[in-house]
């Protein structure tokens, strides 16, 4: 049986939950209370507890439907919570096309890689302004005290009764308020997509700010990705509940509208010349190739991560980072190397797909779809489809086999739906 990667977080929690006995407490009593100084001499406590999407909870936690919540400064709370919110992008939403004013010069709209970039870009553009139908200024962001307060939680355990709990000047952190007449928005935003966050990035915050303030405030969550602004607006019915949050609004935005067309696909694919397969990388398991995109541009941010800081930034587990790295480098996007001051297998973007990087939307696009039709199987793969108007997996299949790549069995079809997944992408990027 193959072992299951574990990381550096999965190892520790393992520890930790083994010296405090958590599992027996949590049957006990129904909640561990763990502080800062009993995690840190295991890992620093920040890092152990950061949880942004479901997916980075601990292998342990995950196996025995447990989650943490920071109570105070110091102290986190370990039960059966639900602690995460589902994400639904809609696919009929067309994003409403907004500009940067003429006299901005210091925001480059080729270069919103950065969370906290691409929210003064929203904030410029009037997004937000838009979202809550008035003019606002923009106040507040970074770290602050929750100060108490107290609420209750729903259980994983079906049947199991809500938990009450209480918390007293935890530390809740904004990445950005926006106020105006009538209402404060609090923004939690992030530069890819995603399935689920973590309530607490905007519950806390949300506490905090509507017991100061006498204004209607507006829990709100935005993702970045692919040039695309997406807001989710909710509210909290009741404010004491930290399950209550209900959407009640999905909008999208763009600088850059599409530009390329599927003559533009098509001379790049007329023009492609096509490289040997790598001999060291497996072909590639990665079937979003819109996750490739996001962690390119994590990596645009980041410069350089380590497999467990990917795993950690990023809505994947150790098994999809390991996919969706290999899978950047089979395109020559991304280099892999031993960190020789950390011995840790690490990520780097190569000069090339900087360069791609760096280029306006039409071009920048355009190049990864070069990237991609450089490859035999999907250069072939996509020449099939433009012909048929369709592809089915068993027809990839044989290209494969007839591209000699070593792969055979079911591994074939699994490989199949990641070639079929990227010819959609492309033909998602065209305006016709």
């Amino acid at each position: 049986m193959t072992s299951v990667y574990k990381s550096k977080n999965d190892k520790a929690w393992e520890r930790l939950f083994d010296q405090y006995r958590i599992l027996d407490e949590i049957n006990a009593r129904g909640r561990f209370i763990i502080s800062s100084t009993q995690i840190n001499p295991e890992r620093e406590s920040r890092l152990m507890a950061k949880v942004d999407q479901f997916i980075n909870l601990p292998q342990i936690f995950r196996k025995n439907q447990l989650s943490i919540l920071p109570v105070s400064r110091s102290a986190y709370i370990i039960a059966p919570f639900i602690t995460h919110q589902l994400v639904t992008y809609s696919p009929s939403l067309e994003p409403i096309k907004k500009s940067l004013p003429p006299n901005i010069q210091s925001i480059d709209d080729s270069d919103l890689y950065s969370e906290a970039v691409a929210l003064n870009c929203a904030y410029l553009t009037g997004m937000i302004d838009d979202i809550i139908g008035e003019q606002s200024y923009y106040t507040i962001s970074g770290r602050m005290s929750t100060e108490s307060f107290h609420f209750s939680i729903h259980s994983t355990i079906l049947g199991d009764p809500a938990s009450q709990i209480d918390v007293n000047n935890s530390q809740c952190e904004i990445d950005g308020g926006f106020e105006g007449e009538q209402c404060f928005a609090l923004v939690e935003a992030k530069n890819y997509t995603v399935e689920d966050f973590l309530i607490r990035q905007l519950y806390y915050p949300y506490r905090l700010w509507s017991a100061k303030l006498s204004k209607r405030v507006i829990p709100i969550f935005m993702t970045f990705s692919q040039d695309i602004f997406d807001f989710f607006i909710y509210e909290f019915v009741d404010e004491k509940d930290y399950n209550s949050l209900q959407l009640i609004e999905q909008k999208s935005y763009t600088l850059t509208p599409k530009t390329i067309s599927t003559a533009d696909v098509n001379a790049i694919l007329t023009q492609a010349h096509i490289i040997p397969e790598p001999l060291s990388i497996p072909f590639p398991q990665a079937d979003s190739f819109k996750r490739i995109v996001d962690l390119l541009t994590l990596l645009m941010v980041k410069d350089r991560l380590t497999r467990d800081e990917i795993t950690e930034e990023y809505q994947f587990d150790a098994r999809q980072t390991n996919y969706y790295t290999d899978a950047a480098r089979y395109l020559g996007l991304v280099n892999k190397f031993i960190d020789p001051d950390t011995q840790e297998i690490t990520f780097q973007l190569t000069d090339e797909a900087q360069i791609i990087l760096r280029q306006r939307h039409k071009q920048k696009y355009l190049g990864l779809i070069r990237k991609i039709l450089e490859r035999v199987v999907f250069n072939r793969s996509f020449r099939l489809w433009l012909q048929q108007g369709t592809i089915r997996d068993d027809e990839i299949g044989r290209i494969i086999e007839d591209s000699h790549i070593p792969i055979q069995g079911a591994t074939v079809g699994r490989r199949a739906r990641t070639v079929r997944g990227w010819i959609a992408w492309i033909m998602q990027q065209t305006e016709d």
